[in-house]
């Protein structure tokens, strides 16, 4: 029996050189060298992630990888079953997340729209939060959505996402199983993973008076006034949190409190309350530290030589994005095979060559070099990843409420002014002067 099972795995083995065209199109090839620990439950999938997958960069084009698209490297998928069927695909992305309109890519989805016939209305959300409203709110008339990790989790329990066909999804095989049943979908029914990575800190070597090391950084009074901090509670406090050496996902409202303070304390320092403001603010030098999330911080350092970057050393948040289906979605077939295009080995490679995050993608992986492989920013070394880093669960709505009460005292705190009370005091003073001056008066006109 051992015999025979060796000669079928060297069998296998041999296999695996068949040319890219060959290997991309066959489903069989990669169910076989399935690991079933982390499959996709069998009730809802005809397909596993975590394959073995081999493709390397000299069995393919890279020179040309990024600017031409090539049908020859789509899998053996019919993307044209639904082209007479006048379908238009509502998607919602974060900003600046999928290589479309940028000369130095092929447009993702432009040439999905020339492959199937459907078309693509794209649209952009900033937050989590805000994704979520719309949705909530059935104001969001959306077939495909992008959120993180958490908020799956909460949209999932509340009904607002439903589970996929994976049927339709047959590049999902490609999922690292590191990537398949994590907590905010243990059972991978509701989502594929898009894109991963970690916070971390980006600063301005010229502007900064001393290393940076970490989270305790962004309460340094040398940084003063230079300083940018996220603007939403589940970032801003995830942060304060890891500097206080609590998790990330407490629900103890002791320690949010103390969070709190220690936001409360850090506001004196801090410039401004934003987001995706942090890439020009940094990049044009008007601000030297702040958090943001490592793939935005990788585009920044290309394009400016005088920032650098920190991975902190008390540890941070690690991140999923995943691509979802709102359960109001009108076009779920169609829905499904966007997310298997967006996971054909050189549309994947596209986006994430465009992002510069991490990618779950293992077709995308093999084709990375060993610069890239090395780069903590798009790689990020292991024993960091299990020792120092949590990822955002959906806490609970009392927590959730109480935080964002929390925060908004912060926020609020943060927006006076600090010419407030002197002002108030001289108008005060001002006030009691011209009383005394009427009261005078008053008892003069009286007298005579």
């Amino acid at each position: 029996m051992k015999k025979k099972l060796i000669l079928l795995i060297l069998m296998l083995s041999t296999l695996t050189g068949c040319s890219v065209n060959n290997f991309l199109s066959s489903e069989e090839n990669s169910a076989e060298n399935t690991t079933s620990a982390n499959a996709v439950s069998e009730k809802d999938s005809t397909v596993s992630a975590g394959s073995e997958i081999n493709i390397s960069r000299d069995q393919i084009d890279m020179d040309t990888i990024l600017t031409e698209f090539d049908k020859n490297l789509l899998s053996d998928y019919d993307y044209s079953k639904l082209k007479d069927k006048d379908i238009t695909l509502n998607v919602c992305n974060w900003g600046e997340y999928m290589a479309i309109n940028e000369d130095d890519y092929f447009d993702v989805n432009d040439e999905f729209e020339k492959l199937t016939g459907i078309k693509v209305n794209y649209k952009t959300f900033a937050t989590n939060e805000e994704l979520y409203s719309k949705l909530k709110s059935g104001g969001g008339d959306y077939d495909i959505v992008i959120p993180s990790d958490y908020m799956i989790s909460k949209m999932k329990k509340e009904g607002l996402i439903q589970k996929l066909d994976y049927s339709n999804i047959p590049n999902f095989k490609y999922i690292d199983k590191k990537f398949v049943g994590l907590e905010y979908d243990p059972e991978n029914e509701y989502s594929v993973p898009y894109t991963w990575g970690i916070v971390c800190i980006v600063y301005n070597k010229t502007m900064v008076k001393k290393k940076i090391t970490g989270w305790c950084d962004l309460w340094d009074e040398a940084n003063k006034n230079n300083i940018l901090m996220f603007n939403n509670p589940r970032d801003a406090f995830g942060i304060a949190l890891t500097y206080l050496g609590y998790s990330q996902n407490t629900e103890d409202k002791k320690q949010l409190e103390e969070a709190a303070n220690t936001l409360k304390q850090q506001k004196s320092l801090v410039q401004a309350y934003v987001m995706d403001e942090i890439f020009d603010k940094i990049g044009g030098g008007s601000s030297a530290i702040a958090p943001y999330y490592a793939g935005d911080v990788q585009t920044m350092i290309d394009e400016n030589s005088d920032l650098d970057f920190c991975i902190p050393k008390e540890g941070t948040n690690k991140f999923v994005d995943a691509i979802c289906i709102p359960t109001a979605a009108k076009n779920k077939q169609a829905a499904e095979m966007y997310i298997n295009y967006l996971n054909e080995v050189q549309v994947a490679y596209a986006n994430c060559d465009y992002l510069c995050y991490s990618t779950p993608h293992t077709g995308v992986y093999s084709l990375f070099d060993e610069e890239t492989k090395a780069n903590p920013l798009r790689c990020p070394p292991d024993e960091y990843l299990n020792e120092k880093t949590e990822v955002f669960i959906n806490l609970s709505d009392d927590t959730n409420s109480y935080m964002q009460e929390l925060w908004n005292q912060i926020k609020i705190e943060k927006s006076k002014s600090p010419w407030l009370v002197p002002a108030f005091l001289l108008i005060s003073i001002a006030l009691t002067f011209f009383l005394n001056i009427r009261r005078s008066r008053k008892k003069k006109q009286d007298i005579f």
